[in-house]
């Protein structure tokens, strides 16, 4: 039995991840990959190598990415599957690849901006998107099934494919709108999948890169470095005296910027620069962007102010792209960083994200915190209530009569959210006011209520 935290549904909000070779083992990849060729290629229907389908697999520089690519790989083979194996490259750049490549499923080996002993396997559909739930449901379902095995010359071969970056950053290069001569831009690559990918990019678009945590060794990954831990890159941009900072996470799917003062340029401040720039140019579909119900009231004045029209949804990127599709937007992320160009990736990508702030430097001749400085955000406090009844948040009446002398208490000027978590027994209270204070008495003032009415 699978110990920690695969227990129940495997599937999380970003694919299965475990700590490396006690919950997430070889066994259970070598079994996920199977049960993922059986659900998303069906053999003999592809134009794959002999009609057999074909599966891109990527991974980050985690050590134990090196024995899970193995067992994904093995586990595909077996199934019939051909596999192109494309080495350590960003998630963005193998969803970008399984559609390039026109393979019927990509696998991408990472655990994002967690621990370097964690990992965790992602599977992408074909076109490099992200699977729904029921196709990771049909997945889990189909997990140590019993089928009959393809022997002889209808197995899987794989074959390395050593174009895989060079076709993605030439992607990402005729993207851009303006080139980046002229910036110089520090780069913090966290140690993981964009340390060759990223800086490579930013010099070949014409900015001036210096380099921080891009030598990854295969246990230094996201070890008090990229997204999660800005201290190194602000304090690299103030010494160099940068225009800008940008810093990925582990598999390269969001990118945190800051100014040349060291100031954090976050999503919420990236989708508005971007949205704003997009509207300029006649490509935002519906002058909307699409946010998360995290994203500080800040951004969503900001964006009123410009003339954009901000669609809402619950938190992950998951979520946002949903919405995305479903209304045919081209702009939508989080304020972690998950910036989705719909037009040119079919997930979040921070090189992409770095790519296109910097462009918007360039064209401007504006500084990146005065582009930032349209987001004027609101002081922000959110508490965790835990061991209550999260099911009766939207119905206790104590609570709804509290929230509501909340909300007129902060007006225009602030907002209350009351969320459950979705795996703990947890009630998050994120209160936003036009001071500190005041954002800490009303979350203070409403946790107690949660307490008292839902404990």
């Amino acid at each position: 039995m699978h110990k920690g935290y695969l227990v129940g549904r495997l599937f999380g909000t970003d694919g299965v991840r475990g700590l490396a070779n006690v919950d997430l083992t070889a066994e259970l990849a070598v079994d996920l990959a199977v049960a993922a060729a059986h659900v998303l290629g069906d053999v003999g229907a592809f134009g794959g190598h002999d009609g057999r389908p074909v599966a891109v697999v990527g991974r980050d520089t985690r050590a134990s990415g090196e024995f899970l690519e193995a067992a994904v790989v093995a586990g595909l083979l077996s199934a019939g599957v051909d596999v192109w194996r494309v080495g350590v490259l960003p998630t963005p750049a193998v969803a970008f690849l399984t559609a390039e490549l026109d393979a019927d499923l990509g696998v991408m080996l990472s655990a994002s901006h967690n621990p370097m002993p964690d990992n965790g396997i992602k599977f992408l559909a074909r076109g490099g998107h992200k699977l729904d739930d029921d196709l990771e449901d049909a997945i889990e379902a189909h997990l140590r099934e019993e089928w009959s095995r393809p022997t002889g010359a209808d197995v899987g071969r794989v074959s390395d494919h050593h174009e895989g970056a060079e076709l993605y950053v030439g992607h990402l290069l005729s993207t851009l709108p303006h080139r980046l001569d002229g910036v110089t831009v520090v780069v913090d690559a966290a140690n993981g999948a964009a340390s060759l990918v990223g800086p490579d990019a930013l010099r070949r678009a014409g900015a001036t890169v210096i380099e921080i945590h891009s030598a990854p060794d295969g246990l230094n990954i996201n070890e008090n470095c990229g997204s999660t831990h800005l201290g190194d890159l602000i304090d690299a941009v103030r010494e160099h005296g940068a225009d800008a900072g940008v810093a990925f996470d582990g598999d390269a799917d969001r990118c945190l910027a800051v100014d040349g003062e060291g100031n954090v340029v976050d999503g919420d401040h990236a989708l508005a620069i971007l949205g704003i720039a997009m509207r300029e140019r006649g490509v935002l579909v519906g002058d909307t962007v699409v946010a998360t119900v995290m994203a500080n009231l800040g951004f969503k004045l900001a964006a009123q102010e410009a003339g954009l029209t901000v669609i809402e949804t619950g938190v992950g990127d998951r979520y946002v792209l949903e919405a995305m599709r479903e209304g045919g937007f081209v702009l939508g992320g989080e304020q972690s960083g998950h910036v989705i160009l719909a037009d040119h990736a079919t997930t979040g990508d921070g090189v992409l994200t770095a790519l296109h702030l910097l462009a918007r430097v360039a064209q401007t001749g504006q500084t990146l915190g005065k582009l930032a400085a349209v987001v004027q955000k609101l002081p922000q406090v959110l508490l965790n209530v835990r061991d209550v009844d999260k099911s009766r948040v939207d119905t206790d009446p104590a609570l709804q009569a509290a929230v509501a002398t909340a909300e007129a208490e902060l007006g225009r000027s602030g907002r209350v959210l009351l969320r459950p978590s979705g795996t703990e027994p947890v009630v998050r209270v994120m209160v936003e006011a036009a001071t500190a204070e005041q954002a800490a008495s009303v979350a203070t003032a409403l946790a107690a209520v949660v307490t008292s009415s839902l404990g």
